[in-house]
Formats: structure tokens, sequence, C-alpha cells
């Protein structure tokens, strides 16, 4: 790219020698990331990725596509953009592990109103510590320049995972049945859904400093540090768990709280029943809901609560789901059954 260089595109606003540069920059960080499929580096225009089929009899890609939200509002008031790249991935890749396939592989997109490679690279680093921690290969992305359309100091972050299962392995909840039990993995906190609300509430947008004062409450914390912990990433976990155990139903818990999100794995005629006093809520919802004065009834159709992922086994497995879980770091425990009913989730 020695010759590349528009000086009347850079009066206009674009930079185009600095999105050159973030990519030299970000390129340490996708190296973290090769696994045994990555074909080539990234700068071409296509991202490649060698499918390696073995042991798949019928195999189905999975994919998805997702966003931050507001949440980045977070990290640019704070100037701390090396974790929400997380956040992308892992909104992606939790969802496709519903459906029980493997991630294979991430794209990233990256929108700015002004291209500051060192910000772009933190970014990209936080994208590349999401694919490790699923074990996807990032093989491409887009950082796109947009003056005019945005503020100079704001971004956009999206991302696109696809995984593969083998087809006779897709989760088929058809199998749920009454007396089945329903667990919990603890979320990290508010993971990344629900930050318009969040935002009200603690009037982020003014940044009031008490934003960023130790927090009782939150152990000390503050509550932008808190706000701002990564979404958790579940792909390995429960990869594990698929292996030993007669999973029934994952959900994903993100926008829509329990309400919205568990209904999606049980089928018609069933219900989740679920013990709220079993729900270990996390600080910061407390917090939330206090603040905001806002309805236990609206948080749980807002907010994970945290549990950032909930599943399905028979009751005569509970035990070996939880050990597994367990061994692979999740805090996971029981928060109730399966029962008869249409209303997809209900509290006792």
């Amino acid at each position: 790219m020695k010759n590349s260089k528009s000086e009347s595109y850079a009066a206009a606003g674009v930079d185009i020698t600095a999105g050159y540069k973030a990519v030299e920059l970000m390129k340490s960080h996708i190296a973290r990331t090769k696994n045994e499929g990555c074909l080539d580096d990234v700068g071409g225009f296509g991202g490649c990725f060698g499918l390696n089929l073995a042991g798949i009899e019928e195999p189905v890609l999975v994919s998805g596509t997702d966003g931050c939200g507001t949440k980045v509002k977070m990290a640019i008031l704070t100037d701390k953009h090396d974790t929400i790249g997380i956040d992308a991935v892992a909104m992606c890749v939790n969802d496709i592990i519903c459906c029980g396939a493997k991630p294979l592989f991430f794209l990233d997109y990256i929108a700015c109103g002004k291209n500051y490679p060192e910000k772009i690279a933190a970014i990209v680093g936080g994208v590349a510590e999401g694919c490790v921690q699923s074990g996807a290969a990032l093989i491409g992305g887009e950082t796109a320049e947009h003056p005019g359309l945005m503020p100079v100091e704001d971004y956009d972050l999206a991302g696109f995972a696809v995984g593969v299962v083998d087809k006779k392995k897709i989760l088929d909840n058809t199998r749920m049945t009454e007396g089945d039990v329903v667990i919990a993995l603890a979320s990290s906190g508010v993971h990344s859904n629900g930050f318009s609300l969040v935002r009200k509430v603690f009037d982020i947008d003014n940044n009031p400093p008490a934003l960023y004062e130790p927090c009782e409450a939150l152990g000390g914390k503050t509550v932008a540090e808190t706000l701002l912990t990564p979404t958790r990433i579940y792909v390995k976990s429960v990869l594990a768990l698929l292996e030993k155990v007669d999973v029934k139903g994952i959900s994903h818990i993100t926008g829509g709280g329990f309400y919205e999100n568990i209904p999606r794995s049980i089928p018609k005629g069933l219900t989740a029943k679920i013990t709220k006093s079993a729900v270990k809520v996390l600080p910061i919802f407390d917090l939330i809901a206090k603040t905001g004065n806002i309805p236990e009834r609206d948080m749980y159709n807002t907010y994970n609560m945290g549990v950032g992922m909930s599943i399905v086994v028979p009751a005569a497995e509970v035990d070996t789901a939880l050990e597994i879980l367990k061994a692979n770091g999740e805090d996971a425990y029981v928060i109730g059954e399966i029962v008869k009913g249409d209303d997809g989730v209900v509290f006792c």
C-alpha cells in the first residue's frame, strides 16, 4: 500500500492510510485466533476457511450476527476499547451454540467517525480475545470511516459468526418432556443488552462523576467498570456438555430477558417453571432496579438477572451435567423444571 494515498479524500475526512496502519496493528491479535481452518492472512477481498468435516455425516452450517448495542457508548465514554470486541463475539457464538453448533470463524465490522488506528486495533484485540475464548478464527472484517455520519470519537461494532453441526445433532426440543430440569449458567453481568435503559437509569450520557466512584453495593467496583464487564462466552463448556449429556434445549438470555428467551427453546404445551428464589441475582441488577425504580417483572423481561444461559436436561442427568459444567469453569445450578402449560416461562 506504499503508493496508496489521497490528499483529497483525507481533506474530506477519510484517511485511507490510517486504515492500513490499523490493519498492521491488529495483525498480532488476529494471529492468536488462527485454527486449522485458516487458509490465508487478513487483507484480501474475502476470508477463506477450510472446512474439516471429519466425523460429520451431514454437515449443517449455523450462522449468527449481532452487535453490542449501546454498550458501545460506555466504551467510548470511558475510553476503554479492549473488551467491547469480546461482547461482539459473545453475542454471536452464544447464539449458534444454542443449536449445538461449534463456531468456526468470525468477521467483524467497525463503523467510525474517524479512524484512530490504535483505537481500532484495541477494539479488534477484544474481538480476537472473544474468538480465542470460543475457538473461532477471525478471518476478516471491515473498518469504515464515516465522517459526517457520526462524531469523530464515535464508532459502532457488529459481527458475524459461522459454525457447523451434524444434522442429527441439532438440538431438538420436541423431545423435551415434563419433569426435565432447567439449569442456569451464571452471567458475568449485564452482558450486552438493556443498555438503553441502563443509560437512562444512571444518566450515563451526561457522564456523571458517580459512575467512576467505588460503589459499596458493587463490592467496591465502579458502576462504569461493572457495566463494561464483557459478556461471558459459554461455547467450550457447552460443547463439553453436549458430548456427555442429552441436552434438550438451550436459551441464550439476551434482550427480552427470561420472558422472551427461555420460551424460544421450549416446545408448545410445555413451560419452564422457574424458582425465583433460586436465581442468583447479581448486585448490578439490584442497583439498576433500585436506582431506576424498575418493577421486578420489567427487570426479568429486560435483563439476564445473573443467568446468561439456561439449559434443559433430563432429571436423571442433572448431576452429570452440573459436574461437567463446573469442571469447565461455569457457575451452574438448577433454577427450575419443565411442566405442562403454554406460558413458555412462569415463576414460583
